[in-house]
């Protein structure tokens, strides 16, 4: 039987204190206006044994909506609304809070998660272009109450103003707000709020890039690997020792293309292969680096050098290629970033992928990775004590992978998106599967 979630309530929380009339008209940041309009979901999972107060709705949604509407006074531009792909008007209409009956235990989501159930515990569907942004809240939360006292909260922020650090930099003062109130510890993490400073805007004429609004056939799967299979992965790679994420991220892509080669057109020959990553830049930043709180998309994408397949590539290739890209974006870089050549340095990238990919006449794969694995999502205490499980259910676009940390912190969580062909010869990669964990 299919696990059904029903809304039972549904609300605004608005900001504790009004925002002051100076700070009214928020800028967005040059990386904002190039982020695409989607929501950044996660949803935090909370087991009753976890907390004493999870059997009391009423209790917890007090308590919750209380330090969300704190939490949204000190990050003044998520209470407001957007305004074109320029700025925010902080004008306090609040966020959207809603409430949830799940009707069955929290154990059959932890045991088997699906990705298509998961988008359940989210306010806003994650796997679709937001519609009407102006009109849209910036931030959604909905609270879910299993049978069993287990809580699943859900929250969508817009990526127009956000990437997943600022979701977790928001989340770690919303959980310290809950635990210590406004004026208590929580008042040591105010908000970086000053990234149009350091990329101004400029006038930019944004169009969503054809591969993110894909409607193939996909599927997404969770693939989980803990802290002694990464270790022996890690060993495979010599005297080269690459870090835990780069070298999931090589054995993913390894994996994918030898997936990808086995589709009747590629009956002979691998494919040839690009892949983009994300990079954080807020501790990259030169002279000094930005708080991990900074909020906004202080992230660019690297592009790995194209990889030819036909020549027998081994596992320390796709990370080497993968590291030369990583460190590129190093302070010189991020320096003409925030200049007069800002936006074609932001372009540059994209544009680089974007030609390899048309030069290749179609007969190239690309893929794309971001780690959240370092976010400390697992510290976000609601109230209710750790959470058991924390996952994100991605964006509508193939080839995808997203890298999420695991509550023993040795541990890494891959959901990766694929064609459905695709897929199933992955999940059969005898490579693969020797680091693959059973549990966490």
């Amino acid at each position: 039987m299919a696990m059904k979630v029903e809304v039972v309530s549904t609300e605004t929380v608005k900001p504790s204190s009004p925002t002051p009339s100076h700070l009214r008209n928020f800028k967005l940041c040059l990386l904002d206006q190039l982020a695409p309009p989607f929501w950044v979901p996660v949803i935090l999972f909370y087991s009753a044994s976890n907390n004493e107060v999870a059997a009391n709705s009423a209790s917890v949604t007090g308590n919750l909506k209380t330090s969300l509407s704190q939490a949204l006074s000190l990050f003044y531009p998520l209470g407001g609304r957007m305004k074109g792909n320029t700025a925010i008007d902080c004008n306090d209409e609040g966020a959207l809070y809603l409430e949830a009956k799940a009707r069955y235990e929290l154990s059959e989501v932890l045991s088997n998660p699906d990705i298509n159930q998961l988008q359940q515990f989210l306010p806003f569907s994650s796997d679709k272009v937001v519609p009407n942004i102006e009109e849209q809240v910036i931030v959604g939360v909905q609270a879910n109450f299993f049978d069993c006292g287990g809580i699943g909260i859900g929250i969508c922020m817009s990526h127009k103003i956000a990437d997943a650090a600022s979701v977790s930099g928001f989340l770690t003062a919303w959980s310290e707000i809950s635990l210590n109130g406004i004026n208590g510890k929580a008042s040591l993490i105010t908000p970086f709020l000053k990234a149009s400073e350091l990329f101004p805007p400029k006038d930019v004429n944004f169009q969503m890039p054809r591969r993110f609004s894909s409607r193939e056939k996909l599927l997404t799967k969770r693939f989980r690997f803990d802290g002694e299979s990464l270790a022996r992965l890690r060993a495979r790679f010599g005297s080269a020792t690459p870090t835990r994420v780069e070298a999931v991220t090589a054995l993913i892509w390894k994996s994918a293309v030898e997936a990808a080669r086995k589709r009747p057109e590629w009956n002979e020959k691998y494919p040839s292969s690009i892949a983009t990553h994300t990079v954080n830049i807020r501790s990259r930043m030169r002279p000094q680096p930005l708080p991990e709180h900074a909020l906004g998309n202080l992230w660019q994408i690297t592009v790995a050098p194209l990889i030819d397949t036909n020549k027998g590539v081994e596992l320390q290739d796709f990370a080497g290629s993968l590291r030369k890209s990583i460190r590129a974006i190093d302070g010189e870089y991020l320096s003409v970033l925030q200049g007069e050549r800002g936006l074609a340095k932001a372009y540059e990238s994209l544009t680089a992928a974007r030609k390899l990919a048309e030069s290749s006449a179609g007969k190239m794969e690309l893929y794309g990775f971001s780690s959240w694995v370092k976010f400390p999502f697992y510290e976000v205490d609601l109230g209710l004590g750790r959470p058991t499980w924390v996952c994100t259910t991605g964006f509508p676009i193939g080839n995808m992978v997203f890298l999420m940390g695991t509550r023993c912190e040795d541990g890494i969580e891959a959901w990766i998106t694929l064609h459905e062909y695709d897929m199933i010869e992955f999940e059969r990669n005898d490579e693969l599967l020797q680091f693959i964990s059973l549990s966490l």
